[in-house]
C-alpha cells in the first residue's frame, strides 16, 4: 500500500518544575492509506500529544510531518487541518443546539474537497450507515445516546472527504458491546473507503481489531 503520512525526526519537550521533559524522541514513522492503526502506550507516554502534533494542533520541536509526499509546513496547517483530516474525540465534540444532520453539514461547510451538490442527501445517507435513521438525524444531538452521538462523530469526520481519520479514545466513554460497534465503523473506513485511521487507545479490545497496532515508549513508535 502506498504512504499517506511519514513522520520523520519528530521531536517534543516541554518545562515541568524547571526541569525538562522529553516526550518524543527523534521519532520517525510511516501509515499507509486504507490501515486502520492503533497507538499504545501507557499514561503519561505522549500518545495525546502525537497525536495533536501529526492533526496539526500543536508543533513539534523539531521534525518534519509529509502527507503524501508533501511537507505539510509547505501545505500549510490550515489547508492541511481543513482538507486532509478529521478528528473524532471521546467528548464527541458535536455542537449541541445543532441536530445530527446540521452538524454533519456543518463538517462539509468547512472544506475545500470536492463534495457532492446534493449535500443534505449524502449527510442523511451517511448517517444512516453508521446506524443513525432519519428520525434521529432530525434530533438534537444531546437528545441521542453516547454511542449514537459517536456514531454521528464519524459520520461528521467522513462527511470532509478527507484521508486521514484520527481518533483519541473515541470509546472510551462506551459500554463494551457499543465500543466493538464503533471499532467495526473504523474498520469499514479504512477497508471500504480507503481512509487511514489512526486512534490512539487504552483499549486491547480496540487494538486487537485493528491492522496494525503500535507502541509509543521512550519516544519512538514501534511496530507489534
Amino acid at each position: 500500500m502506498a504512504e499517506i503520512l511519514r513522520l520523520e525526526n519528530i521531536n517534543y519537550s516541554y518545562i515541568d518544575g524547571g526541569y525538562e521533559r522529553q516526550i518524543l524522541k527523534d521519532l520517525s514513522y510511516s501509515f499507509e492509506e486504507g490501515r486502520f492503526y492503533t497507538v499504545l502506550g501507557p499514561s503519561g507516554s505522549g500518545k495525546t500529544t502525537l497525536l495533536s502534533i501529526i492533526a496539526g494542533l500543536d508543533t513539534a520541536n523539531s521534525g518534519e510531518i509529509y502527507f503524501n509526499g508533501q511537507n505539510v509546513k509547505e501545505l500549510g496547517l490550515y489547508r492541511y487541518r481543513r482538507n486532509a483530516i478529521s478528528i473524532v474525540f471521546q467528548a464527541y465534540n458535536l455542537i449541541s443546539y445543532l441536530t445530527a444532520v446540521e452538524n454533519v453539514l456543518l463538517a462539509m461547510s468547512e472544506t475545500d474537497n470536492k463534495l457532492p451538490a446534493d449535500r443534505k442527501t449524502v449527510a442523511y445517507n451517511l448517517l444512516s450507515r453508521f446506524g443513525i435513521v432519519r428520525s434521529k438525524a432530525d434530533r438534537m444531538v444531546n437528545q441521542l445516546s453516547g454511542g449514537e452521538q459517536q456514531r454521528v462523530a464519524i459520520a461528521r469526520s467522513l462527511a470532509s472527504n478527507v484521508n486521514l481519520i484520527f481518533a483519541d479514545e473515541p470509546t472510551g466513554n462506551l459500554d463494551t458491546a457499543t465500543e466493538k460497534e464503533i471499532i467495526a465503523i473504523f474498520k469499514e473506513l479504512s477497508h471500504d473507503f480507503g481512509k487511514t485511521i489512526i486512534v490512539v487507545t487504552h483499549s486491547d479490545t480496540v487494538s486487537q481489531m485493528s491492522d496494525q497496532r503500535v507502541l509509543l515508549k521512550d519516544g519512538k513508535l514501534h511496530t507489534l
